[in-house]
């Protein structure tokens, strides 16, 4: 199913999902990362509170909004005729990498809530290595599309 009607707005959802798609993962390329600082500092003391406060915020403000309207303008855009070719593997390949990505995401969220309620059990090296799936997720999806 297409929608006719979005062939003039071709180039403006373009642009719109790639900005959100950016914020994502700039957001996503973050808070893994304020995960690992956040290991180094006792529960219960001013610095893991503003930990706490820096990551619900980032989540809420930034990355929830930015994943939505990535997919909103995402799907805006394969409801757009000749904007996807549902043959050519790229296009495969990139959606199951976004598809991984908001899995992540969802990981993201609930790995917030274990700190937010001072439960962490995993370690500073855990999100280390957490910190790199959004950056291989990322690069899949730009040379799917791009190359």
């Amino acid at each position: 199913m297409t929608i006719p009607a979005l062939i003039p707005a071709f180039h403006w959802l373009l642009a719109f999902h790639v900005v959100s798609f950016t914020a994502w993962m700039a957001g996503m390329f973050y808070l893994p990362r304020l995960y690992v600082y956040h290991c180094q500092t006792v529960p219960g003391t001013a610095e893991s509170e503003r930990f706490k406060v820096m990551e619900v915020k980032l989540l809420r403000l930034i990355i929830n909004p930015a994943m939505i309207s990535t997919w909103l303008f995402g799907i805006l855009l394969m409801l757009t005729p000749g904007a996807v070719n549902w043959h050519a593997a790229w296009w495969w390949s990139k959606f199951t990498c976004v598809i991984l990505m908001s899995g992540f995401h969802a990981f993201l969220s609930r790995w917030r809530r274990d700190f937010l309620n001072d439960r962490n059990t995993r370690s500073e090296r855990f999100y280390r290595i957490a910190n790199e799936i959004p950056t291989v997720l990322f690069v899949i999806i730009v040379f799917s599309v791009v190359a």
